[in-house]
């Protein structure tokens, strides 16, 4: 019998039915089927109603469980005797046995049925005694084990037995001429006290062993922890490593995760060092979980993403759910199939959240998540649509985006795409490819390219726009899928948002067969690239300075590709390091950057080089370190590289963020050259650099524009420039940057939930009363004497960034404890 709703296990029922559920990696009916193949049942009825199509796919004709398996449907529910009635005609010609397929038990059926050819019995119910009965139906017996009285869901004044109804019966067919077709009837309730004032046998057979009636929380964990304890006699198709501890095939669990059993560890799961799972825990298929997460008697669906330091206790949660870092789910909550947990969320001890919901990073859930999600998500983010691999960026995934993009533009419109050296961006960059094509798309693929080259050729190429895929910055198991327009820049707001729109109507175009795009791969993308670099960047002053010698680290990226051929043209005397492409590391962490630049400077100091400059793993950003070996802060590189331009240039406009130190007006002025503050997106400054008389931009992370040459972040075209006018000036970096005056600028982020950021920003308004304000990006409160502060929310995560600046160190993080208090505050 499988067609229960299982209303008391929502939320885990609302998209799974209840003999789905998983009892340690198998469902429930599963355990029940293998059970009955045990004691040589090999022809069985299914009753099936709600989800029925659920059941019947995954079971299929049960030949896996060398089993003949036959589905009958109820239209509407019948109760129990009901639906058992509806599948008479499959059970007329013999002795059938009923029993639950959301109950876990291991009786021997083999005796129960002897029991009852022995009696010649009608009817045998298997019974079972409980400490506590008030959930179930009491049943007494005679000395003849012959039943005597049914109640159903007695009271305490009501019991006199703690012998229950299993809901477990052999029966004859002649018991089906006692139960009316077509209509919802009840075996306990109805047929057998039916029974027995006709007076016909129907005995009761005692059973030992173990059966638990999963139809709460508390017994669908109980039942987990019984399995695990032994208390149950059940396959569990895993090995047992250690004590208690049970890992199915080919799961990867590293040698320095901490294991303390009984616990369970799913096929194929991967368990990463230092991941912590404690007793009663229960691992799914294909879950990942990652260093620093901590589980204890958590129940983990299939497919679930545990990120590093999250916490779940006792808790549940649902199919190809995403738990990400830091999250906390308490005792007793339940998580819905395909839910998002994202960044430091908390959910809290006995709160239900539904299927299909995101709750926003940082937020604290304390009541049931049915209908709405606690998240502002949108597709788009700083870097394009970003997200892990395989968890939240998938091939699936991949083919809905660019079927978007595509019905966004033009049939017979022709498209670059392009990649890192990655092999999850090779993967996705084919799924791309092929949901384009099939859009009516034409796509010209660079392959493996800096990102520059991508958008240079983006914008050359008469194309309508591109594709860049690549490994997030410092996240090595990330990705990032940048879509360009026409001009090789990143899409504009309005461009994403139409693009969301028709992602999240899911209206893709298909093409007719004529109208499948073509595939075609331009020949010497790179040498174009170069060519046109060498022709717009002035490089006059390097035939003069043969001496010119610097040193580069090409990160092992997709600079490599470029930079050879590049620097044999430019005659410099270089030593290069990582010349080369690295599947293996496709990004560099914070600490992997900082070694690169301390070995880099070593470099540059003994080989007495010019400088050194260390591009990232897609070439469009630098850091620069100086002849003496020392790394140059990317916020002091942006001044550096900024005097150079000004000095030479003596006229035009700079474009900066507001979040950029005020010195560099300074530098600016000196040199007679003007500031444009912009908004500290990259759009902002694509915008700002195309008005004329703009010669440099910058980000002050090692994003430089070339203006002349490129309207985005272009680290080669940088270096370029750099190389120039170095040669030109005569002048060390490091004398450069003595000349500069000093900057004291102080940064924090405040976590703050999406619903408090408009209120976070009235009130930073409020606190300035009569100060200037420039709204540039976020607000920027202005002091008398030259100090400032600046709070702009973050647009991707609930967090609220506040710089300030002021003369000395101390007083700039005296303003900065300042405004990020009232950040805080308001943000509670």
């Amino acid at each position: 019998m499988a067609g229960g709703e299982g209303t008391r296990l929502r939320p885990m029922t609302v998209s799974m039915p209840k003999p789905l559920l998983p009892i340690v990696n198998k469902p429930i009916m599963e355990h029940v089927l293998r059970l009955l193949a045990r004691h040589g049942f090999s022809d069985t009825v299914v009753t099936v109603q709600f989800l029925a199509s659920l059941v019947r796919n995954y079971f299929g004709d049960g030949e896996d469980l060398g089993m003949s398996l036959q589905y009958v449907t109820e239209q509407t529910p019948l109760g129990t005797a009901g639906s058992v009635k509806n599948a008479e005609d499959l059970l007329r010609d013999d002795t059938f046995l009923v029993i639950s397929g959301d109950a876990l038990t291991d009786f021997d059926l083999t005796d129960l049925v002897k029991f009852h050819q022995d009696k010649g019995a009608l009817v045998t119910v298997c019974l079972t005694r409980v400490p506590d009965p008030l959930e179930f139906g009491i049943t007494i017996v005679d000395d003849d084990h012959k039943v005597q009285r049914f109640l159903e869901k007695p009271t305490w004044g009501q019991v006199f037995s703690d012998t229950v109804n299993t809901g477990i019966y052999v029966m004859e067919p002649e018991v089906f001429d006692h139960v009316d077709a077509g209509e919802s009837v009840d075996w306990s309730a109805d047929v057998f006290p039916k029974l027995l004032e006709l007076g016909l046998p129907v005995y009761g057979y005692i059973a030992e062993g173990y059966w638990e009636d999963v139809g709460t929380q508390e017994s669908y964990m109980r039942a987990q922890a019984d399995v695990l304890t032994g208390q149950v006699d059940v396959d569990l198709d895993a090995f047992e490593v250690s004590n208690g501890v049970w890992v199915a095939e080919g799961a990867d669990v590293h040698p320095d995760a901490v294991l303390r059993g009984p616990l369970f560890i799913g096929d194929y799961a991967k368990v990463e060092a230092g991941a912590e799972l404690r007793e009663f825990t229960v691992i799914g298929s294909n879950v990942i979980v990652k260093t620093g997460a901590f589980l204890h008697r958590a129940v983990v669906h299939d497919n679930v993403f545990v990120g590093p330091q999250t916490n779940l206790r006792a808790c549940v949660i649902g199919k190809n759910t995403d738990v990400m870092r830091a999250a906390r789910i308490e005792e007793g909550a339940v998580v819905g199939d395909e839910c998002v947990i994202e960044e430091e969320a908390i959910v809290a001890t006995g709160v239900r959240i539904y299927p299909y919901k995101n709750v926003e990073a940082g937020a604290v859930v304390t009541a049931d998540l049915i209908f709405e999600s606690r998240s502002q998500h949108r597709l788009f983010g700083p870097r394009g649509v970003s997200g892990i691999v395989n968890v939240e960026i998938t091939p699936e995934l991949a083919v809905r985006l660019a079927s978007a993009w595509a019905s966004t533009l033009k049939k017979g419109s022709t498209v670059t795409t392009s990649r890192d050296v990655s092999r999850a961006a090779r993967a996705l960059k084919r799924a791309v490819i092929s949901a384009l094509a099939s859009s009516a798309i034409d796509v010209v693929d660079l392959e493996v390219v800096p990102v520059p080259v991508a958008r240079l050729q983006t914008a050359q190429g008469g194309c309508a726009g591109g594709v860049v895929i690549r490994t997030s910055p410092g996240q090595p198991e990330s990705v990032d899928i940048s879509f360009l327009d026409e001009s090789g820049a990143d899409l504009s707001q309005a461009a994403q948002r139409k693009l969301e729109r028709t992602y999240a109507r899911g209206e893709f175009r298909r093409a007719f067969p004529g109208e499948i795009g073509d595939l075609s791969f331009p020949p010497r993308v790179m040498e174009a690239y170069t060519l046109e670099l060498l022709r717009t960047i002035d490089v006059s002053g390097l035939p003069e300075e043969h001496g010119l010698k610097v040193v580069v680290d090409t990160g092992g990226g997709t600079a490599s590709l470029v930079l050879p051929t590049l620097l044999g043209r430019l005659g410099l005397d270089v030593l290069t390091v990582n010349n080369g492409l690295d599947e293996a590391s496709p990004t560099e962490t914070a600490a992997e950057r900082g070694e690169s630049l301390l070995r880099l400077g070593r470099l540059v100091a003994s080989s007495k080089a010019a400088f050194g400059v260390h591009f990232d793993p897609v070439g469009e950003r630098i850091a620069l370190v100086d002849e003496k070996g020392l790394a140059i802060d990317d916020e002091r590189a942006l001044l550096v590289v900024l005097d150079l331009v000004a000095a030479e240039t003596k006229v035009g406009t700079v474009a900066l963020p507001v979040t950029t130190t005020r010195v560099a007006e300074q530098v600016a002025a000196f040199h007679g050259v003007d500031i444009r503050w912009i908004a500290t997106t990259p759009a902002a400054l694509t915008e700002a650099v195309v008005a004329e008389g703009v010669v440099f931009g910058g980000d002050g992370r090692g994003g430089f524009v070339v203006p002349h040459f490129s309207t985005t972040y272009d680290g080669i075209a940088a270096f370029v420039q750099l190389v120039g006018l170095v040669a030109r000036t005569k002048l060390q970096l490091s004398e450069i940057d003595a000349r500069i005056p000093s900057s004291h600028v102080s940064r924090r982020s405040v976590p703050t939930p999406w619903a408090a950021k408009g209120v976070v920003m009235r009130a930073v308004v409020e606190e300035a009363g009569t100060r200037r304000l420039d709204t540039t990006d976020g607000v920027r409160v202005l002091e008398e004497n030259g100090n400032w502060a600046l709070v702009l929310p973050d647009p991707a995560e609930p967090v609220t960034h506040v710089w300030a600046e002021a003369g000395n160190d101390s007083t700039s993080a005296a303003l900065l404890e300042r405004w990020a208090e009232v950040v805080a505050r308001a943000g509670t």
